[in-house]
């Protein structure tokens, strides 16, 4: 299929599980409610800044904001509550969250924050204190909603909870905040005075806190707490700052509680505040003591009119300025190292700001702009004509780049795990293979995607002979030590993703100082692969399932004919013709042996040595659903056909046709567990012709969302629209908030990277693409083709791109509606436009009329 070419319908040849009203579904994102709730954190935080997470309920959960994973974390007395006092009436206290769910054994004895399990839910939860009777909760990331109502309250409360998150302004979207905005609305009949609070337990120094003090802070345009420690030096990776402040200024607080014996804390919430609205606590500075840190309180006040509505908001800060020692599971193994050194370095943000009261002065500061920037490019995200669970996909795993499976290095560069433990990072190192799948990051932030390519080729890169390692070794410094196989699937994706950020960007000057280690490594393929330059893996290859493939496969081996068209098209580009003749030579020949050597008349397979025990891991005559990884990405970035068009079709549709489950009730599954009874998944492999070797392929029997999501792009590419929305739509409803955290995709450990595949489904319905060298845009959906629109982002600006049918006419309009973006040419349907078919309109956007 040539990149210009219309796409056509398909069916894989077996009944699809979904009705067309579900698969092509429109409309607002879930709500959730009741059972639906009680899976569900939300992540709030910047990229690669840690984050705290906004539960279904109202909770604060998953307190990771020390440079660690910290899963089921949650201060003492760190929740919101409400007063409100109708006029004529008696004083109402409520905890602003849903009621608690079943389950009231106590939690399990991780931390030791408060008693757990056999002792009920925690006091310090407020766990025994009256709770709202209805409550709702919405994602549209990066915000979240939670709305509670009680027909005994007189006030509703819907508490938006949002950290900034703008594409292409990496700074702003990677600040350590959370930002909650708390509509209050008096449904009674009679005035009501009300104050809105939320308590914080200086926790820094965690695991290892007290010796902390609390601090008031007034200054122009905000007040609150400020949060330090005494018990660690600045040089310490325990050492930090918290910081609870508000723009308004009608406000009660405390620094601590008067008495903390037995039972004195709560009861002051409920006898004291709860009463009167007001913090009659200390207020000032003193030394907690030694093992745990104050909990201090701050509350908004506001009087309302029968009917009227205010919003109060409250501006949470953190910042822990030295990277944290501490373990991690190292891939592959199982065991356990350390991934740091004990003097740490200093993080990002650490190197940006002086304390967390200096970050929450600033948010407050430009609190307006941030939330209408993220605004913006929530409205333009979720004005997309694209379904429902698809824009659920894309949006909810955003929040991955919030999380601790990345952090940023000094200089910001992005360096993640493939995926996070409950307190420890999982499979080390930004690895390439993993990665490779992710999307969205390189078309939200172009730039931090340029940094990790240059960050790869400088460290993993040997520069001798091309071999790279592919998990990145720290602190940052340290050399590759080169000791084990390279990843070819890996290694040839950081060929295609420095062609990838080249499109995007069109920086010819980056290219040319990449290219010497991008040549680098995609001629490795020639010494350790392939070499007879046939197109053919030899020998042993390590991939992304753990394992080393012997001999062909197109698994791989699709990865590097893909490598190879992207290196031919970055050699013609930069005037190396010799360069870009032997890549071409060699993609020729190893499309047509791939096609008659390992094509099986319906799918790609693995021949085995005939006669002799094949080695362990490989999958045969096995039906891989990444059988085609390569020809997914040279879809995604217009690089045509890898092997004979009709052979990719029939083999992405047996993938569908064999591998896809409408249930699991009778899959019988050795390996790590996804997915089960009721849920439709997609298998890694199967054999439906058998043979199955013995010690088969790893994971053969799981399902990955991440691949899930490439498989279901790559069939939409393919032409099998149905068969793709079933595949992204199965994904969803198997995180439903009950079964699963909707914004947690988990493979090895929880916001597995991989997930972030599924802005290729974006890329896919809409057939967007952007070639930034020759300013074309490519545009072809594929999906409610005559009232189309969707969100786009390249490196220079991003929007909302439409298409609407005029008559006999095709309208394009492409809205811009931040940065700029230079078109000159166009593709539109599979068809390049005359040039005085492109309009410029106002504010930098255009107009395509063909």
């Amino acid at each position: 299929m040539t990149d210009n070419a219309p796409i056509q319908p398909r069916s894989a040849g077996r009944p699809i599980p979904f009705t067309d009203a579900e698969l092509f579904a429109q409309g607002a994102q879930p709500t959730y409610t009741g059972p639906y709730l009680d899976q569900i954190a939300f992540p709030l935080g910047g990229i690669g800044a840690g984050c705290v997470s906004f539960g279904g309920r109202g909770e604060l959960t998953d307190w990771e904001i020390f440079n660690r994973p910290n899963k089921g974390y949650r201060p003492a007395f760190t929740f919101f509550k409400l007063y409100a006092r109708p006029q004529g009436g008696e004083s109402i206290f409520r905890v602003l969250e849903g009621r608690l769910p079943p389950h009231y054994q106590g939690p399990l004895p991780r931390h030791k924050t408060y008693a757990g399990f056999g002792f009920g839910p925690p006091v310090e939860q407020g766990a025994g204190f009256l709770r709202m009777a209805e409550c709702a909760f919405t994602g549209e990331f990066p915000f979240s909603r939670v709305d509670l109502a009680d027909p005994d309250v007189p006030v509703r409360v819907s508490t938006s909870a949002w950290s900034p998150f703008i594409p292409l302004n990496d700074a702003d979207s990677s600040l350590p905040i959370a930002v909650f905005d708390v509509t209050l609305t008096n449904v009674s009949d009679v005035a009501v005075d009300a104050t809105v609070a939320l308590g914080l337990q200086n926790i820094v120094g965690y695991p290892e806190t007290g010796e902390a003090l609390n601090a008031w802070v007034e200054e122009d345009g905000l007040r609150g707490i400020v949060m330090s420690t005494q018990k660690h030096t600045p040089a310490s990776p325990n050492y930090g700052s918290l910081a609870l402040l508000t723009p308004d200024a009608d406000v009660t607080w405390q620094l601590r509680f008067a008495e903390t014996a037995w039972f004195a804390a709560s009861e002051s919430l409920l006898d004291e505040f709860g009463a009167t609205g007001e913090f009659s606590g200390p207020c000032e500075p003193t030394l907690s003591g030694p093992d745990a840190g104050d909990i201090a309180q701050l509350g908004i006040k506001a009087h309302l009119e029968p009917g009227e509505s205010v919003v109060r908001t409250f501006v949470l800060a953190w910042l822990t300025p030295n990277a944290v020692k501490y373990w991690g599971l190292n891939a592959g193994t199982g065991s356990q190292h350390e991934a740091n050194t004990s003097l740490g370095w200093p993080t990002y943000q650490g190197l940006r700001w002086e304390d967390a009261h200096a970050v929450g002065r600033y948010v407050i500061q430009n609190l307006d702009r941030l939330r209408g920037e993220s605004r913006k490019f929530a409205d333009a995200f979720f004005s997309s004509t694209l379904p429902v669970h698809v824009l659920d996909a894309i949006s909810s795993q955003m929040a991955t780049l919030r999380t601790p499976t990345v952090t940023r290095l000094p200089d910001g560069t992005i360096w993640g795990w493939e995926g996070c433990m409950s307190d420890v990072g999982c499979c080390e190192g930004t690895c390439t293979h993993v990665w490779a799948y992710a999307q969205t990051l390189a078309h939200l932030f172009p730039k931090l995607e340029r940094d990790i390519r240059a960050m790869e080729f400088n460290v993993d890169l040997r520069a001798d002979d091309g071999h790279m390692q592919f998990r990145m070794p720290l602190p940052p410094g340290t050399e590759a030590n080169h000791l084990f196989h390279a990843a070819v699937d890996g290694q040839m994706s950081c060929v295609l993703r420095t062609y990838r950020e080249w499109q995007l960007a069109g920086d010819e000057k980056w290219l040319r100082a990449m290219w010497p280690s991008a040549k680098a490594a995609l001629e490795y393929a020639w010494r350790e692969w392939d070499a007879d330059r046939d197109g053919l893996l030899e020998g042993v290859h390590h991939n992304t399932l753990d394992i080393e493939f012997h001999g062909p496969d197109t698994m791989c081996g699709s990865m590097y004919l893909a490598a190879l068209r992207a290196g031919e098209e970055m050699a013609r580009y930069l005037g190396d013709d010799a360069s870009a003749d032997a890549y071409r030579t060699v993609f020729e020949s190893g499309r047509a042996g791939s096609d008659a050597q390992l094509y099986n008349g319906e799918y790609y397979y693995q021949p085995l040595p005939q006669g002799e025990v094949p080695p362990p891991y490989q999958f045969g005559p096995g039906c891989m659903a990444d059988q085609l990884l390569g020809q997914w990405h040279a879809r995604l970035l217009g690089l045509g056909d890898l092997y004979d068009e009709e052979h990719v079709r029939s083999a992405i549709a047996a993938v569908f046709r064999h591998n896809f489950r409408d249930d699991l009730y009778k899959h019988q599954n050795p390996h790590r567990v996804f997915a089960l009874n009721d849920e439709k998944a997609l298998l890694i492999c199967t054999w439906p012709r058998g043979g199955r070797p013995k010690n088969s392929v790893t994971y053969a029997f799981e399902c990955f969302t991440g691949v899930e999501y490439q498989v279901a792009a790559h069939l939409i590419y393919e032409g099998y629209l149905r068969e793709g929305l079933a595949v992204c739509k199965a994904v969803r409803d198997r995180h439903d908030g009950e079964r699963r955290n909707p914004f947690n995709e988990f493979e090895c450990g929880s916001h597995y990277v991989r997930a972030l595949a599924n802005y290729g489904l974006l890329l896919a319905l809409s057939n967007f693409r952007y070639a930034a060298p020759e300013r074309t845009l490519y545009f072809n959906p594929v999906i409610s083709a005559d009232n189309f629109q969707c969100f786009f982002s390249t490196d220079s600006g991003w929007g909302v791109i439409r298409q609407r049918r005029d008559g006999d006419k095709t309208v394009v309009s492409v809205d811009v509606l931040a940065g700029t973006l230079a078109v000159e040419r166009a593709v539109i349907g599979g068809k390049p436009v005359a040039n005085d078919a492109i309009r410029h309109t106002e504010a930098g956007s255009y107009e395509i009329t063909v």
